[in-house]
């Protein structure tokens, strides 16, 4: 990631940005001047390494928060291109109309003809807006449970890219039955008999994240948060304080590594250093090698198979957390 003004600099990142800021400099300097500063800019570079390595080795729930919302981690859409070929939309859900912060569609991934669905956030102002910053409504639900019928219908794998912070808790949605939409996407992903891989690749909140989310695999990014409320809003309703964010994301235990040991995902996926949103291109090649992994595991199975080992993985999960109070 470059220094400059349009990066966003997080407040753990600020001896980061400091360096690179100096690089940067160096190397206008250099080009401006015709100096030689190759040794000071290798010099600053292993300096920047390591300030990175230090920053990010030890980060509170709270900052992986931060980087699991960065706006320039790759989002949905970035993957599904990357990833994804002759990617075809398909929109609407035959109800009420099209919700585009629920993205989905067909195409081949690594030569497997799969069914994608995802949340996608938006890179900037006018993106954001037009994906309803990833909040999907309840026909972005009834579009994913459509996708999810296609794809038992024709046995095609269905690949989920998590990243919302919920779903959108507006009047109009509550009109159209969100709650219902979520509970019965959540329920079409235990009845279908086809592999179901998501990916958490940034925020994965409540039951707007689950409600694509219940699959046979269940991946996080290293940096990536999944939670059954935003670290906000559990401070607004335990504290009545948004002063108390940081220990609202402590208690959450939302990290994937938390919830790797809790048995709640599957794997973590590393990232590169410093977070996706220092080298996307590098993010997306590895999540694309982790569902290939769990895809090959999963698709010799029968669909009976799928089903019931989906279906046990989450009643077993339930039954843990309620013998564990």
């Amino acid at each position: 990631m470059n220094a400059n003004a349009n990066t966003l600099v997080l407040d753990f990142e600020k001896n980061i940005f400091e360096i690179e800021s100096k690089i940067e400099s160096l190397k206008y300097l250099a080009d401006s001047q015709d100096v030689d500063i190759s040794q000071e800019v290798a010099r600053l570079q292993q300096k920047l390494e390591k300030q990175i390595k230090v920053s990010y080795s030890n980060l509170t729930p709270w900052q992986k928060s931060q980087v699991a919302r960065h706006p320039q981690r790759p989002h949905c859409l970035d993957y599904v291109h990357a990833l994804i070929e002759d990617f075809t939309p398909l929109c609407g859900d035959r109800l009420f109309g099209d919700d585009e912060a629920m993205i989905g569609g067909i195409g081949r991934f690594k030569g497997i003809s799969v069914v994608v669905v995802g949340q996608e956030k938006g890179h900037d102002i006018e993106s954001r807006i037009k994906y309803n910053f990833g909040m999907a409504k309840p026909e972005g639900y009834r579009k994913a449970q459509r996708l999810m019928d296609m794809a038992d219908k024709f046995k095609m794998p269905v690949i989920a890219f998590v990243d919302t912070s919920g779903a959108f808790p507006g009047v109009d949605a509550e009109a159209r039955g969100q709650a219902e939409a979520i509970a019965s996407s959540i329920e079409k992903c235990l009845q279908i008999k086809t592999p179901i891989v998501s990916v958490v690749i940034g925020e994965g909140g409540s039951g707007g994240a689950i409600a694509i989310a219940t699959a046979n695999r269940v991946l996080m990014l290293e940096h990536s948060i999944y939670s059954v409320i935003s670290p906000e809003g559990c401070a607004s309703i335990l504290w009545r304080s948004a002063d108390k964010v940081k220990e609202a994301t402590e208690a959450l235990r939302l990290t994937a590594q938390d919830l790797r040991k809790l048995g709640v995902i599957d794997e973590i996926i590393a990232e590169p250093l410093g977070g996706a949103h220092r080298d996307p291109q590098a993010a997306i090649e590895r999540v694309g090698e982790s569902i290939l992994k769990h895809l090959k595991e999963l698709m010799p199975l029968s669909g009976e198979e799928l089903k019931k080992r989906r279906t046990e993985k989450f009643f077993r999960m339930g039954r843990h957390f309620a013998e564990s109070k």
